[in-house]
């Protein structure tokens, strides 16, 4: 099996080169920021910080295709490159210090394509989580000075404590009545939002979390932080990896109690 040690240390390399761009322009005054037809905010930062990445890649990694939220997939083949220059845009244009960029490798199996390399990096925060598949998930400065990330051992949903980011999603996809009832069966409930939760249950500081509607390139980098530091992420409908529109991360242990509640009813 391959040890993907080498694109790990790539990621890292272009994670430093991103967080160079994005920090550089965090709070600035004459930051620009428009609106996309999808209703979401694009700022200047996340535009220069994919562009940074993918023109690294480009030289060195010539044979693999990127997806990118900002400009879209370039190139084909068996193993591909998946981007989010900046996730916590709005709070990246308000000047609170919770985004990250996340990149992760993607490679061609069974299933489809799955996360093989995954790095959440969050500067404003001073922290930076990473996984290759088969070594185990971290957190730390850089490589070489880091610790080993575990998801908790929390078997009760009357312990655990649950992250979310917003009511609304749930609400929109008829899913608020299976939300509100996890939230008055678990200990605490937070909304953290975006990236963040996913790193607190591989950290095993929060036992479960979930959002009902995200992209790929939201999900690709946490999903193999979560599952590599021993947790599980999946779809609301079981499904695991990041393709089902959707994610439902736990410390494994609660995950069907958090399936039951947050899957539509029939």
């Amino acid at each position: 099996m391959p040890d993907y040690l080498d694109d790990l240390r790539l990621a890292h390399v272009l994670a430093d080169a991103a967080d160079a761009a994005t920090t550089a322009r965090f709070k600035a005054l004459d930051l620009k920021a428009e609106t996309k037809p999808d209703m979401t905010p694009v700022s200047e930062a996340d535009k220069a910080a994919e562009e940074i990445i993918r023109g690294q890649l480009q030289r060195a990694r010539p044979r693999d295709a990127i997806l990118g939220e900002e400009y879209g997939v370039e190139g084909t083949g068996p193993r591909r490159w998946v981007v989010d220059p900046i996730d916590g845009t709005k709070n990246y244009v308000r000047g609170v210090p919770v985004w990250a960029t996340l990149i992760a490798l993607m490679e061609a199996g069974e299933g489809g394509y799955q996360p093989v390399v995954g790095v959440v990096s969050a500067p404003a925060l001073g922290r930076r989580w990473w996984a290759a598949k088969g070594h185990g998930a971290y957190s730390g400065r850089s490589l070489s000075s880091a610790t080993r990330l575990h998801v908790s051992r929390v078997a009760d949903l009357a312990d655990a404590s649950f992250a979310y980011s917003s009511l609304s999603g749930w609400e929109e996809q008829g899913r608020l009545d299976g939300f509100l009832d996890l939230t008055r069966r678990v200990w605490r409930t937070r909304a953290y939002g975006d990236f963040w939760p996913y790193m607190m249950v591989a950290e095993g500081a929060v036992d479960l979390c979930a959002e009902p509607e995200l992209s790929l390139w939201d999900m690709a980098a946490t999903a193999i932080v979560v599952t590599e530091a021993g947790g599980t992420f999946t779809g609301l409908d079981g499904r695991p990896g990041p393709h089902s529109g959707n994610a439902a991360a736990s410390n494994g242990l609660l995950h069907d109690a958090l399936l039951d509640h947050l899957h539509p009813r029939g």
